[in-house]
């Protein structure tokens, strides 16, 4: 299957990061790669956004005398991914240990550029982690990488905003409740929240599909089902959202993670987010003027008494099939991820997936200077107690296409003409659906459009 993929080319940053790794062959069969679990010297790429690499692998190290771990620092998910997809398809060059974004696990499963965890034992551990990022990272029921972090879809709003319209955030228990408010909120001036429909609204709008029990695309070996509209949790989702861009309830021109967003939180004119657990620290930056205005609660739910969760980010490590190295690579994975260095990273700041840690009181304790800052900013909540919660609660399975970068941007190509009323939001994601198709079919997939 791989060799009918059509592999990114390399761009001059990206040859220089595979020419840093010292390890990789041409040979690229498991079982013969598995090395010695207590010696090697591995190479480990990935991105460090909380400065804390450096002393984890040391630890490590300390911990494992005979394995020593190079650390090169791709900076990005989407570096990483395109020099992995390169370093594959040159036969060497790979590191041993990948971080990737979780979307993008499926996408080197099933062209077979990882190994299959379970050939060490980590189908067991399904039960230690949060369903939701587990769930992400399974392709034919079979891990092929583990959570670093959990990233359960939240809902944070602004209590001042909220109170001023005369709506209790807490009372929000439905999507129905949640209409209710945005008009509310509307007639006091500002939005409930914004939906722009570009690319980086990507993952917001797979993790709200997601718990609508959508499956809009479906990978079966080499056959994708491409079904946008007329799945059933697509159909419940398009007739609601549709109906909040005719009402002109939420911000339609303010996309996510621009400048106008962050004046827009900070201002009160973007009244809440529907959006992952790893929020509260860009709130905190962004919206500095609305300090103790913000909370957070459970994501509203499409039927009364439900507790469906879904996932908006998150990253893992998995262990690339081209290592030589391959037993200890999967010891350093386990440590990272559900060894001490889980811990670790989540003393950090990670938000972590592993349930021991969602379920510790060290995580919850409102007296930690993290959680202070945190918890002073959301007028005294308890903020990771309400995280935590999400984090455990049950999601549905859910698959990514195996080019889901292209999925991403081209998401923000079509579906946005919905939110400038060019076309209705039914017809941008049945062009989108057909964009998807097309892609599937150059990178050698038999599909299918319903």
């Amino acid at each position: 299957m791989r060799n009918i993929k059509r592999i990114v080319a390399a761009t001059a940053a990206v040859a220089t990061l595979v020419g840093l790794a010292a390890c990789g062959s041409s040979s690229n069969d498991s079982s013969a790669n598995k090395g010695d679990a207590d010696k090697a010297e591995l190479v480990f790429w990935g991105w460090d956004s909380g400065n804390s690499m450096k002393q984890i692998i040391a630890n490590f190290e300390k911990a494992n005398p005979g394995i020593t771990v190079k650390f090169n620092n791709t900076g990005t998910a989407e570096k990483t991914s395109t020099a992995l997809s390169n370093a594959i398809a040159a036969g060497n060059g790979a590191p041993d240990v990948v971080m990737l974004e979780d979307p993008t696990v499926t996408q080197f499963a099933v062209t077979d550029g990882l190994v299959d965890l379970s050939e060490f034992g980590a189908d067991k551990l399904a039960d230690d982690f949060a369903a939701g990022p587990w769930n992400k990272l399974q392709y034919n029921n079979k891990p092929y990488a583990l959570p670093i972090d959990s990233g359960p879809e939240m809902f944070f709003y602004n209590k001042a905003v909220f109170d001023k319209a005369g709506v209790d955030g807490e009372s929000i228990k439905t999507w129905d409740d949640y209409y209710e408010a945005a008009k509310k909120i509307r007639a006091t001036g500002s939005y409930i929240t914004n939906l722009a429909g570009t690319s980086g609204d990507y993952q917001p709008f797979t993790a709200q599909i997601w718990q609508a029990g959508a499956q809009p695309w479906k990978v079966d070996g080499e056959k994708i089902t491409i079904n946008m509209t007329k799945d059933a949790g697509m159909q419940r989702y398009i007739k609601f959202v549709q109906k909040l861009i005719d009402e002109d309830l939420v911000d339609t021109k303010t996309p996510n993670w621009s400048d106008d967003w962050n004046r827009e939180l900070n201002d009160g004119t973007i009244a809440s987010l529907t959006i992952g657990a790893w929020m509260p620290i860009n709130l905190m930056t962004g919206a500095p003027d609305q300090a103790g205005n913000w909370r957070v609660a459970q994501l509203p739910q499409w039927e009364e008494g439900q507790q469906v969760s879904a996932e908006d980010g998150g990253s893992a490590l998995a262990v690339v099939k081209l290592s030589k190295n391959q037993a200890a690579a999967y010891k350093f994975v386990e440590y990272m991820t559900h060894g001490d260095g889980a811990q670790e990273m989540a003393d950090t700041g990670t938000f972590p997936s592993l349930k021991k840690i969602l379920q510790s009181d060290s995580f919850t304790d409102p007296t930690t200077e993290g959680n202070k800052k945190t918890n002073d900013y959301f007028g005294g909540q308890n903020v990771n107690e309400v995280l935590a919660e999400a984090a455990q609660r049950p999601t549905e399975k859910f698959q990514y296409l195996p080019y889901n970068p292209y999925a991403q941007s081209t998401y923000g190509d079509e579906v946005s003409k919905a939110y400038t009323k060019e076309i209705t939001l039914e017809q941008a994601l049945t062009n989108y659906g057909k964009k998807l198709a097309e892609q599937g079919e150059q990178q050698g997939y038999t599909v299918t459009v319903k």
